[in-house]
């Protein structure tokens, strides 16, 4: 007589069957090549940027046409299964990690640029194509796309969709929120849906807005239309230190007060900086407690207007030292430490969790101090880079994830980092998404009837919830469950969470 089955090995016994059911069901709708489910295969789709926190998928999906892609939402949906869509897996919150019980929807392979608008200014692009890419493809005609990732040699133009992703110049020339006019895809059913149009303004309500953002939790996008603007004719960047860090985040302050708006606003600290620097040798000034990288582009006669401004209120505020980039490779060079600051902290550290909060611009000194504060109470380390610009904050908390309780102090460092953010005035993000990463967080910055708002307008495109579930907004329960932990003085974000 065999011996009952243990709860684990039914819950395996059970999720072979529904790998099973999915996998028949698919197969009739894609060509062999598309559908991949063995573990050793799935194993590459298990997280994203964000490595601390990885699940494999039951199956993979690499759709090649859009009809095969609404085939198997379709198909999905009829069959009840999560479907999670992945670009190129380089975000930072979690937020295409797969779900245990379903199909993670590769669009890897919708990398096709469709069309260059040089008149109206204008690109249609395939959700798969490189951020990069498009701006390579419309440099023929001296245009160029402005949101700039630091990723954005690998990430997506659909990814940055989902995220609404900015970049070292976002303060002048926005996020990629401002720079999308349409986004086409399909809802959870299978259905095609476009928000925005070519034209710069689209009747009804604006659900582009509300789409670019939403962490592919409301549909899936297949197809883009952004902006493009024209390349500058001159671009030049000061590089400014200071010997506190008070003073460099009220040198950001005292920039955009008088009236400036630059190009691009960076500071990094002294860890990031000397991580940097041995990395990639721009030159920066390894002394310093804070750098400023100011930038300024348009005609000759504009830049160097603004460059004489910013270098009178940076010497103001008291930049100990000032150095203006004079040829274009140099003004590259010193952009370059800025562009590696993550993999210059994969270099001297196992593992990092890279944060991404807000705050107000005039309170960048006091996070930073919080910041060296909360190192101390963690006992780990802490790189900082700022798009100080627009108070979006980029620590990133170095850790070894094989060291359980590494990992563990790294989340509760992380965890204060974003609810010290939200007590400043600011959000819990500003770019990088919710993913998984910050669900707990979302309970301090948003009650349960905001939570529950956000799950109406989830449930009114995907009523089944099948859609990237259980990440971006938390149940009632578990900001519970959180509000115990914090009360009983622990802070761990994910206690549920599949890990190393």
């Amino acid at each position: 007589m065999n011996a009952p089955l243990t709860p684990v090995q039914h819950d395996s016994l059970q999720k072979s069957d529904r790998q099973s059911q999915i996998v028949r069901a698919l197969q009739a709708q894609l060509p062999a090549h598309a559908l991949i489910w063995n573990a050793e295969d799935t194993t590459p789709y298990e997280c994203d940027g964000l490595t601390a926190y990885r699940q494999r998928p039951l199956v993979v999906a690499l759709p090649e046409t859009e009809a095969q892609v609404a085939a198997v939402l379709k198909t999905c949906h009829g069959l009840g299964v999560p479907v999670v869509a992945r670009g190129a897996g380089t975000g930072l919150s979690g937020g295409a990690m797969p779900h245990a019980l379903g199909v993670t929807l590769s669009l890897a392979k919708f990398n096709r640029i469709l069309k260059i608008d040089p008149v109206s200014r204008t690109a249609v692009v395939q959700c798969g194509v490189r951020n990069l890419a498009i701006s390579e493809a419309a440099a023929p005609f001296n245009l160029y796309y402005a949101p700039d990732p630091s990723s954005q040699i690998a990430c997506t133009i659909g990814g940055n969709v989902a995220e609404n992703s900015g970049g070292v110049h976002c303060l002048k020339y926005g996020l990629t929120l401002h720079n999308v006019l349409r986004v086409r895809g399909f809802t959870a059913e299978g259905e095609p849906v476009e928000f925005g149009g070519d034209a710069l303004d689209a009747p009804g309500l604006d659900l582009l807005a509300l789409v670019i953002g939403s962490e592919g939790m409301l549909a899936v996008t297949t197809e883009v239309t952004v902006k493009l603007v024209p390349k500058p004719q001159l671009a030049r960047c000061i590089m400014a230190s200071f010997d506190d860090v008070r003073k460099a985040g009220d040198a950001v302050a005292a920039v955009i007060a008088a009236g400036i708006i630059p190009a691009g606003l960076e500071m990094m600290d002294k860890p990031m900086t000397a991580a940097v620097e041995d990395f990639v040798h721009a030159g920066y000034d390894l002394d310093a407690a804070a750098i400023l990288l100011c930038e300024s582009d348009g005609t000759a006669e504009e830049v160097e207007e603004e460059i004489g401004r910013m270098t009178a209120v940076l010497r103001g505020s008291g930049a100990t030292a000032i150095a203006v980039s004079t040829s274009e490779d140099e003004r590259m060079k010193f952009w370059s430490g800025r562009k590696n600051a993550f993999p210059a902290s994969g270099r001297i550290s196992p593992d990092y969790m890279c944060l991404d909060s807000t705050i107000p611009r005039k309170r960048l000194a006091d996070i930073l101090l919080a910041i060296q504060e909360m190192e101390k109470k963690y006992k780990l380390r802490c790189c900082n880079v700022f798009h100080a610009g627009d108070g979006n904050l980029h620590p990133l908390v170095l850790f070894d994830a094989n060291d359980p309780d590494e990992l563990h102090r790294c989340e509760l460092f992380g965890a204060d980092i974003l609810e010290t953010s939200v007590a400043m005035g600011g959000t819990v993000s500003g770019e990088h998404g919710v993913g998984v990463e910050k669900l707990n967080s979302m309970c301090v910055q948003f009650t349960a009837a905001e939570n529950e708002q956000m799950f109406g307008v989830k449930r009114a495109f995907d009523p089944a919830g099948l859609l990237n579930p259980g990440k971006v907004i938390p149940t009632l329960q578990r900001c519970a469950e959180y509000g115990k932990q914090v009360v009983r003085g622990g802070r761990l974000p994910h206690p549920d969470l599949p890990r190393f």
